[in-house]
């Protein structure tokens, strides 16, 4: 109790009702000494004996003395603690932060005015930090980038957790506390009407960022969710008897879908997963084109030299260190390979067959005036890294580690079988599921021994998109359209057959990778196929956007139509080139 409020409440009481000392006295049992002590301060009366006197005086007891609210207790600093300290849980889940400490104000404020103010002040302080997260993270999934996310996190965390732990010493000294820069969501004065806006208004914010998080941003700006993407997937696969497959999406230049599906051994029911090797077969063309690029910006070679024009001699004339590949004796008779140069070897207009052994006699030979028209060939990849390993005197598998693998951390990748390959890698299964061997013996050709990951493969096409390895001027020329594409098909009998079909995407193909135009600008693309393996990628460069498709099945292409439509609202890509006939259209 509040002793001198007692005697000034006495002393004034009494002097209104006109009493003295000892008149007071009279009318109580309390004698006239207690009274004089009482009104000087010098004790602290019983209740027994304030009763007395306002009885006396002819007042209620509350108007001696102020009787503690029932409600308000006394303020314990476990409360106080709990309210500072909690919030340091919302470094291991977001919103632990607020919500914590907001649930402990809700509880604890009509008990204490102190434990009201502490609790505002917290949420306050929480909510702030909150909203400098989230504007981050937003930052860094749209148009700031780096930037700002690194100056919440290097800057901003450090010093609001330097704040909370400063408080919790403070209020244990001193029961206060001090937050500076809260922007004041909640005060003292405010009505409920208002804390429930800022709350509802925080929620909001949150669903908006977990909504960024959880859906897929397609080429005309739709939106998918992610649940959607694999139940779709799930069902293709199913529908198309399709049992393993990787798929990536990239929006802003950055994977935000990475998935895999199924089985890298069917048969044995062994699981895929992100780090499992695949052949990648023609990816390698993608990886190879980066690679020259880099070569050409080191001046180890240009584009429109013809190759022969690099060598000391003959390319013929060299002793075949391969089984097969680097073996050119058959050249010896033809006139025009001289005139190949590296642009004609990337853009498939060599002259040359897919590979030597669709000749009839396995001897290769040009069949048209180099650089003239479109011929997919893997040969005139091969012709390219042969001339550019005895210019560099490295062989493809070291530049390729040196230049892409090494500089992405993608330690599952290289253009030879390694060993290390052993412990997880898929098998290629044809369209019954039966799965094929293996092959383990492959040399390192540029056109189509790539042994990757989804997860290194995502890698590449992440630096591709955010222009990496090479500079901007190199991408522009990769990604351009050296030559146009006329045929029905890109293999079988449409190959040879000419048509003005895709004349309105300007379709063509850049430095190893294919090329055509939409209303949201240039595409680029690869695909692969070999072994029981079939994959598609293509990339929007201007958008940021892209997909990549891997499959362990031959049949693997019969869902790519659909899948570039679902999830990227692709309807551009000339599958019926490609020869992506849908599984229900066979």
């Amino acid at each position: 109790m509040n002793n001198s409020s007692i005697g000034e409440r006495l002393k004034y009481q009494r002097k209104i009702k006109g009493y003295s000392q000892e008149e007071l006295a009279d009318r109580t049992n309390v004698t006239v000494r207690t009274i004089q002590r009482i009104e000087k301060e010098e004790v602290s009366p019983h209740l027994n004996t304030i009763k007395l006197l306002a009885i006396a005086l002819d007042i209620e007891v509350d108007e001696l003395v102020a009787l503690d609210d029932p409600k308000e207790e006394t303020v314990k600093k476990k409360w106080l603690l709990l309210m500072h300290a909690t919030p340091l849980a919302g470094l291991i889940l977001p919103l632990l932060n607020v919500l914590i400490p907001l649930f402990l104000w809700i509880h604890k404020r009509e008990d204490n005015p102190v434990y009201n103010e502490h609790g505002i002040k917290v949420i306050n302080f929480q909510i702030t930090v909150l909203i400098l997260a989230i504007l981050s993270f937003i930052s860094l999934l749209t148009i700031e980038k780096w930037g700002f996310f690194i100056f919440i996190f290097i800057s901003v965390v450090p010093i609001c957790i330097g704040i909370m732990l400063f408080n919790i010493v403070y209020v244990v000294q001193k029961n206060k506390c001090y937050y500076p820069f809260s922007i004041p969501f909640i005060r003292l004065k405010k009505s409920r009407t208002f804390v429930l806006m800022a709350l509802m208004g925080m929620a909001l914010m949150g669903s908006c960022t977990a909504q960024k998080l959880e859906t897929i941003e397609r080429l005309d700006s739709s939106v998918i969710t992610k649940d959607s993407v694999t139940a779709k997937i799930h069902q293709l696969m199913e529908d198309a008897n399709i049992y393993g497959t990787a798929i990536s999406v990239f929006n802003d230049n950055q994977p935000v879908y990475k998935e895999v599906f199924g089985y890298k051994d069917y048969p044995n029911r062994i699981p895929f997963t992100d780090s499992t090797n695949i052949y990648g077969a023609s990816f390698s063309k993608a990886v190879f084109g980066v690679l020259v690029m880099k070569l050409v910006e080191q001046g180890v070679i240009d584009l429109d030299t013809p190759l022969e024009s690099y060598l000391p001699q003959k390319i013929y004339e060299y002793e075949p260190q391969t089984s097969w590949h680097d073996d050119f004796s058959s050249l010896k008779e033809d006139s025009l390979y001289t005139k190949i140069t590296a642009r004609m070897c990337l853009t498939h207009t060599t002259g040359f067959k897919n590979y030597r052994w669709f000749e009839e006699d396995y001897k290769l030979r040009t069949h048209w005036e180099p650089g003239t028209k479109f011929g997919y060939s893997g040969e005139g990849f091969i012709y390219l890294q042969v001339v550019l390993e005895k210019l560099t005197g490295k062989g493809l598998e070291q530049l390729a580690q040196e230049y892409i693998f090494e500089p992405l951390d993608m330690k599952n990748s290289a253009y030879e079988w390694k060993t290390r390959f052993d412990k997880d890698f898929a098998l290629g299964h044809d369209e019954d599921a039966k799965a094929l061997k293996k092959d383990k013996d492959n040399e390192p050709r540029g056109g189509g021994t790539l042994e990757t990951t989804a997860k290194d493969y995502t890698k590449f096409l992440t630096a591709v998109l955010n222009q990496e390895l090479i500079s901007k001027e190199s991408y522009e020329e990769i990604f351009a359209p050296h030559i146009r594409i006329k045929t029905e098909k890109q293999f079988y009998e449409g190959e040879g057959k000419i048509t003005d079909k895709y004349d309105d995407i300007n379709f063509g193909y850049g430095l190893g990778w294919g090329y055509f135009e939409t209303p949201y600008g240039k595409a680029v693309f690869k695909e692969g196929h070999g072994s029981g393996f079939v994959h598609h990628s293509v990339l929007f460069p201007e958008t940021g956007k892209g997909i990549m498709i891997m499959t362990n099945f031959e049949n693997g292409n019969s869902i790519f139509k659909e899948l570039l439509e679902v999830i990227l609202m692709d309807t551009y890509t000339p599958w019926e080139w490609e020869n992506y006939i849908p599984y229900d259209k066979k």
